[in-house]
């Protein structure tokens, strides 16, 4: 939990809007809960915890934690402790993490196969994520006018005002 709470001021700005992860000002991560939250998840790990979905999902916010900028992050570090999350406690929740994690670690269109995966599914219909996931792996992929509707669609399942906006910008911009 400390290792979460550490970003918490850096995930929106003055007036309040979303800060992606990769955009974050990582000197407003506090440092001291980082320190505490990695203590804690060595204690984890020397009383034989390591594999507990805890400890794993812990592990994952290390990695983050670790890195002094968003191009530092072991995004495939991250991405094995999500299949390793992802037996420990089956999810699509986690599978979407996942692809998510590939996709900083392999490429988008590693991903798109694990996202297009959970839709022919229909693996949480009722998620923002999953449409938001696959419309961001689209714009990477230049392939925009896929992509807007996914972001449209992702702002109508949210109930957040301040994701809402922030996604229809990203649909705004797909506009050819």
């Amino acid at each position: 939990m400390e290792l979460q709470a550490a970003r918490l001021r850096a995930r929106t700005d003055a007036s309040g809007e979303i800060i992606t992860l990769l955009d974050q000002d990582r000197t407003r991560w506090d440092r001291l809960l980082i320190r505490r939250g990695l203590a804690a998840l060595d204690r984890a790990i020397d009383l034989g915890g390591a594999t507990g979905a805890y400890a794993v999902q812990a592990a994952i916010a290390a990695c983050h934690a670790r890195a002094h900028t968003a191009d530092k992050t072991d995004w495939a570090r991250i991405a094995a402790l999500y299949a390793i999350l992802a037996h420990v406690t089956p999810s699509p929740v986690i599978e979407l993490n996942r692809a998510v994690a590939i996709s900083m670690a392999d490429g988008p269109a590693a991903a798109l196969k694990l996202v297009d995966a959970l839709v022919e599914k229909n693996a949480l219909p009722h998620y923002h994520l999953l449409p938001a996931v696959r419309a961001d792996l689209l714009v990477k992929l230049s392939r925009p006018t896929e992509a807007r509707p996914e972001f449209e669609r992702a702002a109508t399942l949210t109930t957040n005002q301040r994701e809402r906006a922030h996604l229809l910008t990203r649909a705004a911009e797909c506009t050819p």
